[in-house]
Protein backbone atom coordinates (compact mmCIF):
# COMPACT_ATOMS: atom_id res chain seq x y z
CA UNK A 1 0.00 0.00 0.00
CA UNK A 2 1.26 3.47 -0.88
CA UNK A 3 1.59 5.85 2.06
CA UNK A 4 2.14 9.59 2.22
CA UNK A 5 5.68 10.61 3.18
CA UNK A 6 6.62 14.01 4.66
CA UNK A 7 7.92 15.46 1.40
CA UNK A 8 4.74 14.61 -0.57
CA UNK A 9 6.20 12.53 -3.36
CA UNK A 10 5.37 9.34 -5.22
CA UNK A 11 7.44 7.39 -7.72
CA UNK A 12 5.67 5.57 -10.55
CA UNK A 13 7.37 3.22 -12.96
CA UNK A 14 4.57 4.09 -15.43
CA UNK A 15 2.29 7.13 -15.39
CA UNK A 16 -0.19 8.57 -17.87
CA UNK A 17 0.75 12.24 -18.33
CA UNK A 18 -1.22 14.68 -20.54
CA UNK A 19 1.20 13.92 -23.39
CA UNK A 20 0.87 10.15 -22.97
CA UNK A 21 2.55 7.31 -21.12
CA UNK A 22 5.85 8.10 -19.41
CA UNK A 23 8.43 5.99 -17.57
CA UNK A 24 10.00 6.51 -14.15
CA UNK A 25 7.91 9.48 -13.04
CA UNK A 26 8.26 11.36 -9.76
CA UNK A 27 5.13 13.25 -8.69
CA UNK A 28 5.73 16.00 -6.11
CA UNK A 29 3.04 18.09 -4.46
CA UNK A 30 2.74 20.75 -1.78
CA UNK A 31 0.78 20.89 1.45
CA UNK A 32 -2.32 22.00 -0.47
CA UNK A 33 -2.23 18.93 -2.68
CA UNK A 34 -1.11 20.81 -5.80
CA UNK A 35 1.50 19.23 -8.06
CA UNK A 36 4.75 21.23 -7.97
CA UNK A 37 6.85 18.93 -10.17
CA UNK A 38 6.19 16.05 -12.54
CA UNK A 39 9.53 14.61 -13.59
CA UNK A 40 9.78 11.72 -16.05
CA UNK A 41 12.72 9.48 -16.92
CA UNK A 42 14.33 10.02 -13.55
CA UNK A 43 15.80 7.82 -10.87
CA UNK A 44 13.59 7.01 -7.91
CA UNK A 45 14.61 9.25 -4.99
CA UNK A 46 15.57 7.51 -1.78
CA UNK A 47 12.83 6.96 0.78
CA UNK A 48 10.02 7.90 -1.63
CA UNK A 49 6.97 5.67 -1.81
CA UNK A 50 6.49 3.62 -4.98
CA UNK A 51 3.15 3.21 -6.68
CA UNK A 52 2.16 -0.45 -6.83
CA UNK A 53 0.98 -0.16 -10.44
CA UNK A 54 0.50 2.28 -13.32
CA UNK A 55 -0.71 5.73 -12.28
CA UNK A 56 -3.61 7.41 -14.10
CA UNK A 57 -5.01 10.93 -13.73
CA UNK A 58 -8.12 11.05 -11.55
CA UNK A 59 -11.33 11.18 -13.57
CA UNK A 60 -13.76 14.10 -13.10
CA UNK A 61 -17.44 13.10 -13.10
CA UNK A 62 -19.06 16.06 -14.83
CA UNK A 63 -22.74 15.24 -14.26
CA UNK A 64 -24.46 13.81 -11.18
CA UNK A 65 -27.93 13.78 -9.64
CA UNK A 66 -26.92 12.19 -6.35
CA UNK A 67 -30.36 11.26 -5.00
CA UNK A 68 -31.12 9.19 -8.11
CA UNK A 69 -28.61 6.56 -6.99
CA UNK A 70 -31.20 5.39 -4.46
CA UNK A 71 -33.69 4.28 -7.13
CA UNK A 72 -31.23 2.88 -9.67
CA UNK A 73 -32.59 -0.50 -10.75
CA UNK A 74 -36.13 0.24 -9.58
CA UNK A 75 -37.51 1.47 -12.90
CA UNK A 76 -36.51 -1.53 -15.00
CA UNK A 77 -40.04 -2.81 -15.58
CA UNK A 78 -42.61 -1.85 -18.19
CA UNK A 79 -45.16 0.56 -16.80
CA UNK A 80 -46.94 1.42 -20.03
CA UNK A 81 -47.12 0.28 -23.63
CA UNK A 82 -43.97 2.19 -24.59
CA UNK A 83 -41.68 3.37 -21.80
CA UNK A 84 -39.33 6.28 -22.40
CA UNK A 85 -37.38 9.01 -20.65
CA UNK A 86 -40.67 10.76 -19.97
CA UNK A 87 -42.26 7.81 -18.15
CA UNK A 88 -39.02 7.31 -16.20
CA UNK A 89 -39.17 10.98 -15.21
CA UNK A 90 -42.61 10.50 -13.67
CA UNK A 91 -41.23 7.75 -11.43
CA UNK A 92 -38.24 9.93 -10.55
CA UNK A 93 -40.54 12.79 -9.46
CA UNK A 94 -42.46 10.42 -7.20
CA UNK A 95 -39.24 9.29 -5.54
CA UNK A 96 -37.90 12.86 -5.19
CA UNK A 97 -41.09 13.94 -3.43
CA UNK A 98 -40.15 11.82 -0.37
CA UNK A 99 -36.53 12.89 -0.06
CA UNK A 100 -35.35 14.72 3.08
CA UNK A 101 -31.99 16.28 4.01
CA UNK A 102 -30.90 13.24 6.05
CA UNK A 103 -31.63 10.84 3.20
CA UNK A 104 -29.94 13.17 0.71
CA UNK A 105 -26.75 13.24 2.77
CA UNK A 106 -26.73 9.47 3.37
CA UNK A 107 -27.30 8.69 -0.32
CA UNK A 108 -24.67 11.17 -1.47
CA UNK A 109 -22.10 10.00 1.08
CA UNK A 110 -22.35 6.42 -0.17
CA UNK A 111 -22.41 7.55 -3.79
CA UNK A 112 -19.31 9.71 -3.45
CA UNK A 113 -17.45 6.90 -1.69
CA UNK A 114 -18.50 4.62 -4.57
CA UNK A 115 -17.27 7.18 -7.07
CA UNK A 116 -13.86 7.37 -5.44
CA UNK A 117 -13.58 3.59 -5.41
CA UNK A 118 -14.52 3.62 -9.11
CA UNK A 119 -11.79 6.07 -10.15
CA UNK A 120 -13.67 9.38 -10.02
CA UNK A 121 -11.82 11.99 -7.97
CA UNK A 122 -14.23 14.90 -8.50
CA UNK A 123 -17.92 15.35 -9.19
CA UNK A 124 -20.16 18.09 -10.57
CA UNK A 125 -23.44 17.90 -8.65
CA UNK A 126 -26.43 19.14 -10.70
CA UNK A 127 -28.63 19.84 -7.68
CA UNK A 128 -32.29 20.59 -8.36
CA UNK A 129 -34.18 19.37 -5.27
CA UNK A 130 -34.27 22.62 -3.27
CA UNK A 131 -37.38 22.77 -1.09
CA UNK A 132 -39.41 20.74 1.37
CA UNK A 133 -41.92 18.16 0.14
CA UNK A 134 -44.74 20.69 -0.17
CA UNK A 135 -42.57 23.12 -2.12
CA UNK A 136 -41.86 25.57 0.71
CA UNK A 137 -38.26 26.60 1.40
CA UNK A 138 -36.42 25.11 4.36
CA UNK A 139 -35.56 27.43 7.24
CA UNK A 140 -32.07 27.46 5.79
CA UNK A 141 -32.81 27.79 2.10
CA UNK A 142 -29.56 25.98 1.28
CA UNK A 143 -30.40 22.90 3.39
CA UNK A 144 -30.20 20.27 0.66
CA UNK A 145 -27.17 21.82 -1.03
CA UNK A 146 -25.40 21.86 2.33
CA UNK A 147 -26.19 18.15 2.77
CA UNK A 148 -24.32 17.51 -0.49
CA UNK A 149 -21.40 19.71 0.54
CA UNK A 150 -21.12 17.75 3.79
CA UNK A 151 -21.17 14.44 1.91
CA UNK A 152 -18.37 15.62 -0.37
CA UNK A 153 -16.31 16.85 2.56
CA UNK A 154 -16.86 13.63 4.52
CA UNK A 155 -15.73 11.37 1.69
CA UNK A 156 -12.97 13.64 0.38
CA UNK A 157 -14.15 13.86 -3.22
CA UNK A 158 -13.48 17.06 -5.16
CA UNK A 159 -16.67 19.04 -5.63
CA UNK A 160 -18.40 21.43 -8.00
CA UNK A 161 -21.87 22.43 -6.80
CA UNK A 162 -24.34 23.45 -9.49
CA UNK A 163 -27.66 24.62 -8.02
CA UNK A 164 -30.34 24.23 -10.67
CA UNK A 165 -32.63 26.99 -11.91
CA UNK A 166 -35.98 25.40 -12.77
CA UNK A 167 -39.11 27.47 -13.46
CA UNK A 168 -41.40 25.96 -16.09
CA UNK A 169 -42.53 22.54 -17.30
CA UNK A 170 -42.11 23.18 -21.01
CA UNK A 171 -41.26 25.59 -23.78
CA UNK A 172 -43.37 28.74 -23.85
CA UNK A 173 -43.32 29.11 -20.04
CA UNK A 174 -45.77 26.30 -19.30
CA UNK A 175 -46.61 26.20 -15.58
CA UNK A 176 -44.66 23.66 -13.50
CA UNK A 177 -46.30 20.37 -12.62
CA UNK A 178 -47.06 19.08 -9.13
CA UNK A 179 -44.03 16.78 -9.33
CA UNK A 180 -41.73 19.73 -9.95
CA UNK A 181 -42.73 21.87 -6.96
CA UNK A 182 -39.58 21.06 -4.98
CA UNK A 183 -37.40 22.30 -7.84
CA UNK A 184 -38.95 25.69 -8.59
CA UNK A 185 -37.11 28.95 -7.90
CA UNK A 186 -37.39 32.53 -9.08
CA UNK A 187 -34.27 34.00 -10.61
CA UNK A 188 -33.87 36.32 -7.61
CA UNK A 189 -34.17 33.38 -5.22
CA UNK A 190 -31.51 31.46 -7.14
CA UNK A 191 -29.07 34.36 -7.08
CA UNK A 192 -29.64 34.79 -3.34
CA UNK A 193 -28.93 31.08 -2.88
CA UNK A 194 -25.70 31.37 -4.85
CA UNK A 195 -24.60 34.39 -2.81
CA UNK A 196 -25.12 32.41 0.39
CA UNK A 197 -23.41 29.28 -0.89
CA UNK A 198 -20.31 30.99 -2.29
CA UNK A 199 -18.42 31.41 1.03
CA UNK A 200 -19.47 27.92 2.14
CA UNK A 201 -18.08 26.39 -1.05
CA UNK A 202 -14.89 28.46 -0.79
CA UNK A 203 -14.37 27.27 2.79
CA UNK A 204 -14.00 23.63 1.71
CA UNK A 205 -12.32 24.21 -1.64
CA UNK A 206 -15.44 23.47 -3.67
CA UNK A 207 -16.33 25.29 -6.88
CA UNK A 208 -19.76 26.94 -7.20
CA UNK A 209 -21.54 27.31 -10.53
CA UNK A 210 -25.04 27.43 -11.98
CA UNK A 211 -27.18 24.90 -13.84
CA UNK A 212 -30.10 26.31 -15.82
CA UNK A 213 -31.94 22.99 -16.02
CA UNK A 214 -32.87 23.15 -19.71
CA UNK A 215 -34.39 25.49 -22.28
CA UNK A 216 -37.80 24.00 -21.57
CA UNK A 217 -37.45 24.76 -17.82
CA UNK A 218 -35.93 28.28 -17.95
CA UNK A 219 -37.50 31.02 -20.11
CA UNK A 220 -35.09 33.23 -22.12
CA UNK A 221 -35.37 36.34 -19.93
CA UNK A 222 -34.73 34.31 -16.78
CA UNK A 223 -31.75 32.61 -18.40
CA UNK A 224 -30.19 35.94 -19.36
CA UNK A 225 -30.83 37.46 -15.93
CA UNK A 226 -29.45 34.42 -14.11
CA UNK A 227 -26.23 34.42 -16.10
CA UNK A 228 -25.80 38.16 -15.57
CA UNK A 229 -26.29 37.66 -11.83
CA UNK A 230 -23.85 34.74 -11.77
CA UNK A 231 -21.25 36.89 -13.51
CA UNK A 232 -21.49 39.42 -10.70
CA UNK A 233 -20.83 36.67 -8.15
CA UNK A 234 -18.07 34.85 -10.05
CA UNK A 235 -17.48 35.59 -13.75
CA UNK A 236 -15.40 32.41 -14.18
CA UNK A 237 -17.84 29.94 -12.63
CA UNK A 238 -19.11 27.02 -14.74
CA UNK A 239 -22.56 26.88 -16.35
CA UNK A 240 -24.14 23.48 -17.11
CA UNK A 241 -27.39 22.87 -18.98
CA UNK A 242 -29.30 19.77 -20.14
CA UNK A 243 -29.81 20.13 -23.86
CA UNK A 244 -30.99 18.08 -26.87
CA UNK A 245 -31.21 14.89 -24.81
CA UNK A 246 -34.49 13.72 -26.32
CA UNK A 247 -35.98 13.98 -29.82
CA UNK A 248 -39.25 15.22 -28.32
CA UNK A 249 -37.32 18.07 -26.70
CA UNK A 250 -35.86 18.98 -30.11
CA UNK A 251 -39.28 18.87 -31.77
CA UNK A 252 -40.84 20.99 -29.02
CA UNK A 253 -38.05 23.54 -29.25
CA UNK A 254 -38.49 23.83 -33.01
CA UNK A 255 -42.24 24.30 -32.55
CA UNK A 256 -41.60 27.03 -29.96
CA UNK A 257 -38.74 28.94 -31.57
CA UNK A 258 -38.19 27.66 -35.09
CA UNK A 259 -34.74 26.44 -34.04
CA UNK A 260 -33.19 23.31 -32.62
CA UNK A 261 -32.08 23.62 -28.96
CA UNK A 262 -28.31 23.87 -29.43
CA UNK A 263 -28.69 26.32 -32.32
CA UNK A 264 -31.04 28.49 -30.23
CA UNK A 265 -28.63 28.48 -27.29
CA UNK A 266 -25.65 29.42 -29.46
CA UNK A 267 -27.58 32.26 -31.08
CA UNK A 268 -29.02 33.73 -27.89
CA UNK A 269 -26.54 33.04 -25.07
CA UNK A 270 -22.79 33.71 -24.58
CA UNK A 271 -21.78 30.07 -24.87
CA UNK A 272 -18.05 29.62 -24.35
CA UNK A 273 -15.58 27.44 -22.43
CA UNK A 274 -17.50 27.99 -19.16
CA UNK A 275 -20.45 26.02 -20.50
CA UNK A 276 -21.13 22.30 -20.37
CA UNK A 277 -23.78 21.05 -22.80
CA UNK A 278 -25.03 17.98 -20.98
CA UNK A 279 -25.97 15.16 -23.37
CA UNK A 280 -26.30 17.27 -26.57
CA UNK A 281 -27.28 13.96 -28.14
CA UNK A 282 -29.45 15.20 -31.01
CA UNK A 283 -27.63 17.86 -33.05
CA UNK A 284 -27.45 18.47 -36.77
CA UNK A 285 -24.17 18.99 -38.61
CA UNK A 286 -24.15 22.76 -38.11
CA UNK A 287 -24.79 22.40 -34.38
CA UNK A 288 -21.89 19.96 -34.05
CA UNK A 289 -19.64 22.42 -35.85
CA UNK A 290 -20.73 25.57 -34.01
CA UNK A 291 -21.02 23.83 -30.64
CA UNK A 292 -17.50 22.47 -30.85
CA UNK A 293 -16.07 25.82 -31.98
CA UNK A 294 -17.73 27.59 -29.03
CA UNK A 295 -15.29 25.88 -26.66
CA UNK A 296 -18.11 24.38 -24.59
CA UNK A 297 -17.76 20.87 -23.16
CA UNK A 298 -20.09 18.13 -24.35
CA UNK A 299 -21.16 16.32 -21.18
CA UNK A 300 -21.63 12.69 -22.20
CA UNK A 301 -23.30 10.19 -19.86
CA UNK A 302 -23.25 6.94 -21.86
CA UNK A 303 -24.68 4.54 -19.27
CA UNK A 304 -27.58 6.84 -18.36
CA UNK A 305 -28.23 7.74 -22.00
CA UNK A 306 -28.41 4.02 -22.75
CA UNK A 307 -30.56 3.31 -19.70
CA UNK A 308 -33.07 6.01 -20.70
CA UNK A 309 -33.04 5.21 -24.42
CA UNK A 310 -31.83 8.70 -25.34
CA UNK A 311 -29.81 7.91 -28.44
CA UNK A 312 -26.13 7.99 -29.41
CA UNK A 313 -23.96 11.10 -29.58
CA UNK A 314 -21.93 11.45 -32.80
CA UNK A 315 -18.55 11.34 -31.09
CA UNK A 316 -16.32 11.29 -34.21
CA UNK A 317 -18.10 14.32 -35.66
CA UNK A 318 -17.68 16.32 -32.43
CA UNK A 319 -13.98 15.47 -32.22
CA UNK A 320 -13.46 16.18 -35.93
CA UNK A 321 -14.59 19.74 -35.18
CA UNK A 322 -12.16 19.99 -32.26
CA UNK A 323 -14.87 19.50 -29.65
CA UNK A 324 -14.04 19.07 -25.96
CA UNK A 325 -15.93 16.42 -23.99
CA UNK A 326 -16.10 14.60 -20.67
CA UNK A 327 -18.17 11.92 -18.97
CA UNK A 328 -20.63 11.76 -16.10
CA UNK A 329 -22.62 9.08 -14.34
CA UNK A 330 -25.82 11.20 -14.25
CA UNK A 331 -28.58 8.96 -12.80
CA UNK A 332 -26.00 6.44 -11.49
CA UNK A 333 -27.41 3.33 -13.11
CA UNK A 334 -23.68 2.65 -13.24
CA UNK A 335 -20.97 4.18 -11.03
CA UNK A 336 -17.75 3.24 -12.80
CA UNK A 337 -15.50 5.62 -14.73
CA UNK A 338 -14.04 2.81 -16.84
CA UNK A 339 -17.48 1.53 -17.84
CA UNK A 340 -18.56 5.00 -19.00
CA UNK A 341 -15.58 5.01 -21.36
CA UNK A 342 -16.30 1.44 -22.43
CA UNK A 343 -19.92 2.18 -23.29
CA UNK A 344 -18.97 5.42 -25.04
CA UNK A 345 -16.71 3.41 -27.33
CA UNK A 346 -19.14 0.54 -27.78
CA UNK A 347 -21.97 2.90 -28.68
CA UNK A 348 -19.80 4.38 -31.41
CA UNK A 349 -18.87 0.92 -32.66
CA UNK A 350 -22.53 -0.03 -32.92
CA UNK A 351 -23.36 3.23 -34.66
CA UNK A 352 -20.46 3.27 -37.15
CA UNK A 353 -19.93 -0.50 -37.43
CA UNK A 354 -16.21 0.09 -36.91
CA UNK A 355 -13.76 -0.72 -34.10
CA UNK A 356 -11.42 1.48 -32.06
CA UNK A 357 -13.38 4.61 -32.91
CA UNK A 358 -12.01 6.51 -29.92
CA UNK A 359 -8.35 6.13 -30.88
CA UNK A 360 -6.36 9.16 -32.02
CA UNK A 361 -3.26 9.63 -34.14
CA UNK A 362 -1.27 10.49 -31.01
CA UNK A 363 -2.81 7.72 -28.89
CA UNK A 364 -3.59 4.51 -30.74
CA UNK A 365 -4.89 2.76 -27.63
CA UNK A 366 -8.56 3.67 -27.26
CA UNK A 367 -8.53 3.60 -23.47
CA UNK A 368 -5.55 5.97 -23.34
CA UNK A 369 -7.11 8.45 -25.77
CA UNK A 370 -10.49 8.37 -24.04
CA UNK A 371 -9.02 8.73 -20.56
CA UNK A 372 -6.97 11.78 -21.51
CA UNK A 373 -9.88 13.38 -23.37
CA UNK A 374 -12.35 12.81 -20.56
CA UNK A 375 -9.96 14.21 -17.95
CA UNK A 376 -9.35 17.36 -19.98
CA UNK A 377 -13.03 18.02 -20.62
CA UNK A 378 -14.12 17.05 -17.13
CA UNK A 379 -11.62 19.45 -15.60
CA UNK A 380 -12.86 22.30 -17.77
CA UNK A 381 -16.48 21.56 -16.90
CA UNK A 382 -15.60 21.37 -13.19
CA UNK A 383 -13.99 24.80 -13.13
CA UNK A 384 -11.12 23.36 -11.10
CA UNK A 385 -7.41 22.67 -11.70
CA UNK A 386 -7.75 18.90 -12.12
CA UNK A 387 -6.61 18.43 -15.72
CA UNK A 388 -4.22 15.54 -15.13
CA UNK A 389 -0.72 14.85 -13.91
CA UNK A 390 0.91 18.20 -14.64
CA UNK A 391 2.48 21.00 -12.62
CA UNK A 392 -0.13 23.33 -11.17
CA UNK A 393 -2.89 20.74 -11.24
CA UNK A 394 -4.24 19.01 -8.18
CA UNK A 395 -2.60 15.72 -7.17
CA UNK A 396 -5.60 13.57 -8.11
CA UNK A 397 -4.64 10.14 -9.39
CA UNK A 398 -5.53 6.47 -9.55
CA UNK A 399 -3.16 3.53 -9.09
CA UNK A 400 -4.13 0.43 -11.04
CA UNK A 401 -3.87 -3.00 -9.43
CA UNK A 402 -1.10 -4.67 -11.41
CA UNK A 403 -1.92 -7.97 -9.66
CA UNK A 404 -5.48 -8.05 -11.03
CA UNK A 405 -5.85 -11.10 -13.28
CA UNK A 406 -6.90 -8.99 -16.28
CA UNK A 407 -3.83 -6.76 -15.96
CA UNK A 408 -1.02 -9.09 -14.87
CA UNK A 409 2.05 -9.14 -17.10
CA UNK A 410 0.82 -6.46 -19.52
CA UNK A 411 2.44 -3.24 -20.73
CA UNK A 412 0.94 -0.12 -19.06
CA UNK A 413 -1.19 0.96 -22.05
CA UNK A 414 -2.56 -2.56 -22.29
CA UNK A 415 -3.24 -2.58 -18.54
CA UNK A 416 -5.43 0.50 -18.98
CA UNK A 417 -7.14 -1.15 -21.96
CA UNK A 418 -7.82 -4.23 -19.84
CA UNK A 419 -9.11 -2.05 -17.02
CA UNK A 420 -11.63 -0.41 -19.37
CA UNK A 421 -12.55 -3.33 -21.62
CA UNK A 422 -11.66 -6.58 -19.85
CA UNK A 423 -11.90 -6.38 -16.07
CA UNK A 424 -15.39 -7.91 -16.12
CA UNK A 425 -16.97 -5.55 -13.56
CA UNK A 426 -14.36 -6.39 -10.92
CA UNK A 427 -12.28 -3.47 -9.75
CA UNK A 428 -8.79 -3.17 -11.19
CA UNK A 429 -8.16 -0.09 -9.02
CA UNK A 430 -5.80 -0.41 -6.06
CA UNK A 431 -5.68 3.17 -4.77
CA UNK A 432 -7.27 6.56 -5.39
CA UNK A 433 -5.64 9.79 -4.27
CA UNK A 434 -7.29 13.21 -4.16
CA UNK A 435 -5.37 16.42 -3.43
CA UNK A 436 -2.37 14.33 -2.45
CA UNK A 437 -4.19 12.19 0.09
CA UNK A 438 -5.01 8.51 -0.24
CA UNK A 439 -8.82 8.25 -0.22
CA UNK A 440 -9.06 4.62 -1.34
CA UNK A 441 -6.59 1.90 -0.39
CA UNK A 442 -6.75 -1.77 -1.33
CA UNK A 443 -9.78 -0.84 -3.43
CA UNK A 444 -11.87 0.38 -0.48
CA UNK A 445 -12.88 3.76 0.89
CA UNK A 446 -12.60 3.88 4.71
CA UNK A 447 -16.34 4.70 4.95
CA UNK A 448 -17.39 1.83 2.69
CA UNK A 449 -19.22 -0.22 5.33
CA UNK A 450 -20.80 2.56 7.38
CA UNK A 451 -21.85 4.60 4.35
CA UNK A 452 -23.36 1.53 2.70
CA UNK A 453 -25.45 0.76 5.78
CA UNK A 454 -26.72 4.34 5.97
CA UNK A 455 -27.55 4.28 2.25
CA UNK A 456 -29.57 1.07 2.56
CA UNK A 457 -31.48 2.50 5.53
CA UNK A 458 -32.23 5.74 3.68
CA UNK A 459 -33.43 3.88 0.61
CA UNK A 460 -35.65 1.62 2.69
CA UNK A 461 -37.21 4.64 4.35
CA UNK A 462 -37.91 6.28 0.98
CA UNK A 463 -39.50 3.11 -0.35
CA UNK A 464 -41.83 2.57 2.62
CA UNK A 465 -44.70 4.47 1.05
CA UNK A 466 -44.10 3.51 -2.58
Amino acid sequence: MTVIVPHHQLFAVDALLPSGWAKDVVLSWDAHGVLTHVDANTLAPANVARASGPVLPGMPNLHSHAFQRAFAGLTEHRGQAQDSFWSWRTLMYRFASRLGPEQMEAIATWLYAEMLEAGYTSVCEFQYVHHDADGTPYTDDAELSLALLRAANTTGIGFTLLPVLYQTSGFGAKPPSEGQRRFIRSTESMLALLEGLKPRCDAQGAQLGLAPHSLRAVPPDSLRDAIAGLNRIDPASPIHIHIAEQTQEVDDCVAWSGQRPVAWLLDHMPVDARWCLVHATHMDHEEYDRGARSGAVAGLCPTTEANLGDGIFDFPRWRDHGGIWGVGSDSHACVNAAEELMLLEYGQRLSTRQRNVGAEAAHRHVATALTLGAVQGGAQASGRAIAGLATGQQADFVVLDSTHLALQGLAPADMLSAHVFASHRTSAIAEVWRAGQARVTAGRHPLHESAARAFVAARAQLLQDQ
